[in-house]
Parts: structure tokens; sequence; C-alpha cells
């Protein structure tokens, strides 16, 4: 188990070094030496970069860069206002994560028992139900899903908040607390809850007709064990290792609807400020989100990891046997009257 955690550790920090290049060449090495045109009345463009890009070879800058990051989390300044990055990062990441958390929630609570229920009862009308669920939601883009759920819920019949955002803790206005800030929730958790479970109903609907094939399956049907009883027993193990691969996976992919998601309503997380640096040109506040996404992916792959490791102990980083070793089936008596003579 150790040999496997530090591979992994060390395959995280080869993709972490990696992906900070990349930002670093794509961001601050590639774009013209220039900054966006100040609005305080002064002609001209002006090139804003922070001291330690200044001098050195390109190879110096990026340790520089890299080297600030890791020791002081520092990711330069915004061109536009000169605010921290990481100031910023710290202000709309929690946004964004309750949103992708509470939507993980949600899908995991439709598309499971939606899928179990689907295998089950192939061809039924549930199956057949599913199915079209399943379509649609991997037809529907982000946008229209959230306008029509926040017309019909919100304007239509005004279940929940149409946009907004309330802080959980410390609010800064007279709409804050655990209530109001789940309650403004609702609709883009569902939202972003319905998007992806459509994919891991399908998933799971595959997955649990596989097993429910199996011979040790049929075994414990023979004898009488209920249907509930094998999914429990028996199914259940089998379809958690490709549905915790697939939450790791798919979190990561699944975090370009949330641009759209909180556009529409108005939440102020990251994906908000990533669409409106593109359209300022402020390189460092969007390199900066890069690099959060970034690690977070990397981190959550990691913790999947770990996690599959301990749920199927089969993956882990084994001794390989010599090839000139004698066979195992040799090594008992009982494999050696099997033999066929020569």
């Amino acid at each position: 188990m150790t040999r496997f955690v530090v591979a992994r550790l060390l395959s995280s920090v080869a993709v972490f070094l990696a992906i900070t290049l990349f930002v670093f060449l794509a961001f601050f090495v590639l774009p013209a030496e220039q900054g966006p045109r100040q609005r305080g009345g002064l002609a001209g463009n002006i090139f804003i970069r922070d001291t330690y890009w200044q001098h050195g070879s390109m190879a110096h800058q990026y340790g520089h860069y890299v080297w600030h990051f890791v020791r002081y989390g520092d990711l330069g300044s915004s061109y536009v206002n000169r605010e921290a990055v990481t100031d910023r990062l710290w202000r709309a990441a929690p946004v964004t994560l309750s949103l992708v958390l509470g939507g993980v929630v949600f899908w995991l609570l439709i598309s499971i028992p939606l899928g179990v229920l689907s295998a089950l009862r192939p061809r039924s009308l549930l199956d057949r139900g599913s199915m079209f669920f399943v379509m649609i939601g991997l037809s529907a883009h982000p946008v229209w899903l959230s306008l029509l759920l926040g017309y019909l819920l919100g304007y239509r019949w005004p279940i929940f908040p149409k946009a907004g955002y309330c802080e959980m803790f410390g609010p800064t206005s007279s709409c804050g607390g655990p209530v109001q800030w789940g309650y403004h929730l609702v609709l883009p958790w569902l939202v972003f809850g319905l998007l992806n479970a459509a994919l891991y109903t399908m998933m799971i609907r595959a997955s649990v007709l596989e097993a429910m094939n199996e011979d040790y399956v049929r075994t414990a049907r023979a004898k009488g064990a209920s249907d509930v009883r094998v999914v429990r027993k028996h199914v259940a193990r089998n379809v958690l290792l490709p549905l915790v691969t697939m939450l790791g996976m798919n979190i990561g992919v699944a975090l370009g609807g949330v641009i759209f998601i909180e556009a529409v309503f108005g939440l102020p997380g990251l994906g908000g400020m990533f669409r409106t640096s593109i359209l300022q040109r402020d390189l460092p506040v969007t390199a900066g989100i890069v690099m959060f996404m970034t690690i977070a992916i990397i981190l959550l792959n990691l913790v999947v990891d770990l996690v599959y490791a301990m749920l199927d102990p089969r993956i882990q980083a084994t001794k390989s046997i010599p090839v000139d070793d004698p066979a195992p089936a040799a090594a008992t008596p009982r494999a050696a009257e099997l033999q066929l003579p020569a």
C-alpha cells in the first residue's frame, strides 16, 4: 500500500509540473508583453508584471513562478485592479465548490436508484422511461436547462429563487445563513445534477445487468435471496468500483458546465470570474483559475485512486514474479497429479 501511495504522489507531482509549465508558457510567454488599456485616463497600453518575471532566462522565470506559488501561494495580481489573484480565488472558490459538491449529491441520488431499478426490471416502463431521461440529459445544454428550470420553478411557479447567492457563514447582507444558502442553490444543484445523472444512470444500469448474470449472483438467487439482498451483498461492490472511477474523471469535465450555470443564476463563482477575465484579457486571473481547477482535479484523482485501492486491493502495486521461477501449479502434489505424462 505504501508503494502504491508513493507512486500516485509522484505521478501527481509530475502532472502538476507539466500543467504549471503549460500555464506559464501559454499565459505569460506566448502573449505579447502588453497589458490591457487602463481606464484611469492613462493613454496607451501599460505592461504590468510581477518583479520575479522581469529578469533572467525563461527557465529561471518558470522556477520563480512555481516557487512563489508553492511557498507563498502567489499567482500575481490582476491587470484590471491590481488585486491579488489568490484573494479573488478564495472568495469565488467556495461558491463553485458548493455548486459542484451539491450537484454531485443530486446526480448520485438520481442515478443510483434509477439505474439499479432499471436493471432489475429490464424492458419495463420504468426502464424505457429512464432511457428517455438519459437521452434528454445527454442532449441538453446547461444554458437551456438552466433557463427552462429557472422559468418553470422560479418564475411560473415561484418555488425557488430565480437567481442570486447567499453566504452560508458570516453574511454581509440580509440574505445569509445555511437555510437561505441552500434555498438559493437548489435550482443550480438540480441543473448540474440532471446534466450528469443521465450518463451515470446508463453506466449503473449496464454494470448491474452485467453483474446479475454472474454465476455467484445466480447461485445466491437460487438459494432464495431477494433482489435487495443480492444487490446489497453481491452487486453493489462491483458497481461501486467503476462508479468511483467515473466520478473522479467526470467531475473535472463537468466543471465546464459550471460557467454556464453560474452565468444564468448569477452566482459569484469561478465560472463567472473566468468568463469576465477572458473578456477583459486579464491573464493572471485566467491563469490562476486554470491553476486552481487543475490542482483540484489532481487532488480529486489522487483521492479516487486511494479510495479505489481501499475498495479493491488487487490494483495495488505488487512484486512481479520472475520469469525463471518454477510454475506455481506444480508446487503442490495435487497439481503434479493433474499434469499430463510426457
